[in-house]
């Protein structure tokens, strides 16, 4: 692990996972997965999200026709299951708050997804900081400011970073604008999972 690197405000901690780490923590996803399978969102204009998600924890955040907001069961009507040990303490280590957080977004990218710039502004209490975990593939990963337009900032994210978005940087627009397949052997099919850790109420 090296130190940390401020990409428009947001902190990125290079390696803070260990390759073992990385894979017990990707087998601690295969699980959830298991238990609420990976689904494929959609915009409230009904357009179809080029990633696939899933959640853990109390809420799992939605897309649909109905708009974007958080939710206490998978969209099959099951209960979302609980955050991994090994996720949580990831938070524990770089939060630098006392609350856990309610939800860990599992977002499944294969080497066409993207994720335009957007804010996570979704929850209650924006003081709270988003957790961002990276697994697998290469991604990069782009940051702006807390408006639309302007400056960009951009790094190669990759398995094993966390980036964390807190303080001025918790509003900051940010995507993914596209991932380098073949550049992990960690999910034997290629592929990046993104976990971002949340509180929400």
């Amino acid at each position: 692990m090296t130190g940390a690197i401020d990409v428009g405000g947001v902190t990125v901690w290079p390696g803070w996972l260990s390759p073992e780490a990385q894979i017990a923590m990707a087998a601690d996803i295969r699980a959830v997965v298991a238990s609420a399978p990976l689904y494929a969102p959609e915009t409230p204009c009904g357009r179809k999200m080029s990633v696939r998600m899933t959640a853990a924890g109390d809420y799992g955040w939605i897309s649909d026709r109905r708009g974007y907001r958080y939710e206490s069961r998978h969209p099959s009507g099951v209960a979302w299951p609980t955050i991994p040990a090994s996720v949580l303490a990831v938070w524990e280590g770089l939060a630098g708050v006392a609350r856990a957080p309610q939800c860990c977004l599992v977002n499944w990218y294969d080497e066409a997804a993207r994720m335009g710039l957007h804010q996570d502004r979704d929850e209650a209490d924006l003081t709270m900081p988003v957790v961002s975990i990276s697994l697998g593939d290469d991604a990069l990963f782009r940051v702006g400011g807390v408006v639309r337009g302007g400056k960009t900032q951009s790094i190669w994210l990759r398995s094993g970073d966390v980036a964390v978005l807190g303080g001025p940087a918790r509003l900051a627009y940010h995507g993914i604008d596209r991932v380098r397949p073949g550049s992990s052997t960690l999910f034997p099919r290629g592929g990046r999972i993104n976990l971002t850790l949340r509180v929400v109420d």
